[in-house]
């Protein structure tokens, strides 16, 4: 199995499609995107990976 399935069922199920899209994002928003370093980042969280780009100076 999988870590995402892993993490995000923990030895259980989900009720129906509607509330698998809801815990997927919830553990995408709420972890993955602003815990979860990166080593392809540099080792940033993909957030920080953002606000970086976002605040280098165009050339």
């Amino acid at each position: 199995m999988s870590t995402l399935k892993r993490a995000m069922l923990q030895g259980g199920c989900f009720e129906d499609a509607t509330d698998a899209r809801l815990e997927l994002f919830e553990y995408i928003e709420g972890y993955y995107n602003h815990q979860r370093k990166h080593s392809a980042l540099g080792y940033l969280t993909p957030n920080q990976f953002e606000t970086q780009a976002h605040n280098q100076p165009l050339n």
